[in-house]
């Protein structure tokens, strides 16, 4: 479970250093794509889970009509319920903003998002082949390979359904 000393806190204007460097070291970049779009991931609110005053995890989003879509998320200390936390905080705004649904898109390469948002209760809603063929083309630093050197081609969409 989180650990009582760490904080999950909305992200503020005077976070936008840190998580800008945040993303471009764990994402390579502060550009996003997602089924053909292209979106500023530094830009979307969030949450960061802190610990001695140092970020230990972050979460952003999008909030869409009567969806939400989780942009990125990462945990910088695995097992210890940080993306379950940041997930949690998510899914609170989202209810209270009236949406139906929670997606989260990520590429087929990365084993550990699949296996994660599968425990919390996510289940696949869509799969994208070869949509990384046209996210290269908005996105040209995406590489060819990724995780495990898998190659790097499709999109998975997995979705939480909320209750109101």
């Amino acid at each position: 479970m989180v650990n009582e000393s760490l904080l999950i806190r909305p992200i503020n204007e005077a976070d936008k250093e840190w998580i800008t460097s945040f993303l471009v070291e764990h994402w390579g970049s502060t550009r996003a794509v997602t089924r053909g779009r292209l979106f500023f991931v530094n830009e979307k609110p969030g949450f960061a889970a802190i610990k001695d005053d140092k970020p230990m995890g972050l979460i952003t989003y999008e909030l869409l009509g009567d969806e939400c879509e989780i942009t990125t998320l990462n945990s910088l200390v695995e097992q210890k319920g940080i993306g379950t936390a940041l997930i949690n905080a998510v899914k609170d705004i989202a209810l209270k903003a009236g949406c139906r649904r929670i997606f989260v898109i990520t590429t087929n390469d990365n084993t550990h998002a699949i296996r994660f948002y599968q425990r919390y209760g996510f289940t696949i809603a869509t799969i994208y082949p070869n949509s990384m063929e046209e996210a290269r083309k908005i996105k040209p630093e995406i590489p060819l390979t990724g995780n495990d050197g898998i190659l790097l081609r499709d999109e998975i969409e997995f979705e939480i359904h909320l209750k109101s």
